[in-house]
């Protein structure tokens, strides 16, 4: 998928064909259903503490109708392509298993093709290498079947897991954005900036690409 040349009409997004899922060794990820309210509210629920430092939403998801609304919104979104959220699965004997968390392409910039992956991980599940693989099947469905041209991670510089998973994926550092944004405590934050350009990524490739496939 290529950039537009100069002067071309916009991309419509709502026109672009996407993976119905991806799967790497041990994970399958994909947009979310009505059918997985249930799973995405227990696992907010058992990791509220963890993700209170750092996500803004950490006390939603306390009731059944809260989360059925976030995927009702997830679902809308992705057939809008305005924010790409995706539920972690794992994958078990070639089949959907226990849901782990969340991912996605944040606010995708279609005519310019940069795309930045956010992501979070239930309580239990820390540690457990699913999401640097989740990562690097995001960032290989970006390039390869998006047609990105950057790729990109955010996150608040004290949180060293997050920044962790970034540079084990080889997302170099942009820089730091200094008191960017108010965090989930109220405190002014910096934010880390990781970007991978398309010739980052293809140099990448020979370490980890074949143990990372992505399907559609």
């Amino acid at each position: 998928m290529s950039t537009p040349a100069p002067g071309t009409p916009k991309t419509l997004p709502t026109t672009i064909s996407l993976p119905g899922e991806l799967r790497g060794r041990r994970v399958l990820i994909r947009p979310y259903e009505l059918t997985d309210a249930a799973a995405v509210g227990e696992a907010v629920r058992e990791s509220r503490e963890a993700l209170r430092p750092w996500m803004p939403w950490w006390e939603t998801h306390k009731t059944i109708e809260e989360s059925i609304d976030f995927c009702t919104r997830s679902k809308a979104h992705w057939l809008l392509r305005q924010n790409l959220n995706l539920g972690i699965f794992a994958l078990e004997e070639g089949r959907e298993g226990r849901y782990l968390g969340g991912t996605g392409f944040h606010r995708p910039d279609w005519d310019a093709r940069a795309f930045e992956i956010g992501y979070w991980l239930r309580a239990s599940a820390v540690g457990s290498g699913h999401m640097t693989e989740s990562v690097r099947v995001l960032t290989r469905a970006a390039f390869e079947q998006m047609g990105a041209n950057q790729g990109e991670i955010r996150c608040d510089a004290r949180n060293t897991r997050s920044r962790s998973v970034a540079e084990r994926c080889g997302y170099p550092l942009e820089g730091t954005l200094r008191r960017s944004a108010l965090g989930a405590d109220g405190l002014l934050r910096d934010t880390l900036v990781f970007a991978l350009i398309r010739e980052e990524y293809e140099a990448l490739l020979s370490g980890w690409a074949d143990a990372f496939p992505v399907v559609g």
